[in-house]
């Protein structure tokens, strides 16, 4: 977007309303700029977004990330942890570079506007996040926990999140694997877990009914090979790129849920949200005049 403009804000966008999931790991891996030009990189499973230069902001590039604020270009629309990451994103970029001032005002804004949407609006109730669609899939499918064997890989607040419903219907099962191993020892200790080191993963594996990915590694946790043949199995991958091998999802007596599905199942119940979309845009458009009257008292000022 906006390539080649001198003296002008860009950003490069690979992101879930532009390409697949497919398509958006493949892309990811070759996302990036010299770490010597001052920059801000917003890293999500949705997205990876890289936005640099100084001078005129496109009008086009204030929406799209005060869209992405808000949380209408997220896949669960006005989800909350959005926010955090675009602020983490920004702070971590101004600890290493000098942005520019119209770099700095766009992400402030953009985390201004979010606040304003979420406050003014019911575009987050009810809110829907990747861990509570995996929990209202368990309950749909009425599975007895206290008999079931869960295993999980991966240690973040999407695990602990899940781990804490599993532990009101008193999954006693639950074994927690993680790269970093006193990690998982400490969460799995909060919620009466079994830590298992990673080199103990098939092990793990073979003995667990239900499988929950979410790490943040770059590669697959768990291949073909590592899940026997007719094994029964329900999987959740949560992560990006994925964790769990594809064509695991192939086999007989093996469902498999990925971010895409699990976000096309938040979707269906997500009618009260959809029916915000229209007044949070209202508050976009106020915000994107306000911006523009700060450019021009800005660049009158600085000549």
């Amino acid at each position: 977007m906006n390539d080649g403009i001198e003296k002008m804000i860009q950003c490069t966008l690979i992101n879930n309303a532009r390409f697949s999931l497919e398509e958006r790991e493949r892309l990811s891996t070759t996302a990036g700029m010299d770490d010597c030009e001052p920059h801000v990189w917003l890293k999500t499973c949705n997205r990876t977004e890289l936005y640099w230069g100084e001078g005129a902001i496109p009008e086009d590039i204030i929406r799209h990330l005060y869209r992405v604020a808000a949380g209408l270009e997220s896949g669960l629309p006005g989800e909350r942890a959005i926010q955090g990451q675009l602020k983490a994103a920004y702070l971590e970029a101004c600890g290493r570079y000098k942005l520019s001032p119209p770099l700095h005002k766009l992400f402030q804004t953009a985390m201004h506007t979010g606040k304003r949407v979420r406050s003014e609006t019911r575009i987050s109730e009810g809110a829907v996040s990747h861990s509570q669609v995996t929990v209202s899939i368990l309950k749909r499918e009425n599975i007895d926990l206290q008999q079931k064997i869960v295993g999980i890989i991966g240690v973040n607040k999407l695990t602990e999140d899940i781990l804490k419903f599993l532990t009101a219907k008193q999954a006693v099962n639950v074994f927690l694997s993680n790269r970093n191993f006193d990690k998982a020892k400490q969460l799995a200790s909060q919620y009466n877990g079994t830590a298992v080191h990673l080199d103990d993963k098939r092990q793990m594996l073979a003995l667990t009914d239900i499988l929950i990915c979410a790490t943040s590694a770059p590669h697959l946790m768990v291949r073909e090979e590592d899940i026997a043949a007719g094994k029964e199995l329900l999987i959740f991958d949560l992560a990006f790129p994925r964790d769990v091998a594809p064509g695991l999802g192939k086999r007989k007596g093996v469902r498999l849920y990925n971010l895409d599905e699990i976000e096309s199942f938040a979707r269906s119940n997500l009618s009260l949200r959809n029916s915000e979309i229209g007044r949070a845009e209202q508050i976009i458009e106020e915000e994107i005049a306000k911006l523009y009257e700060w450019y021009a008292f800005y660049s009158r000022v600085r000549v």
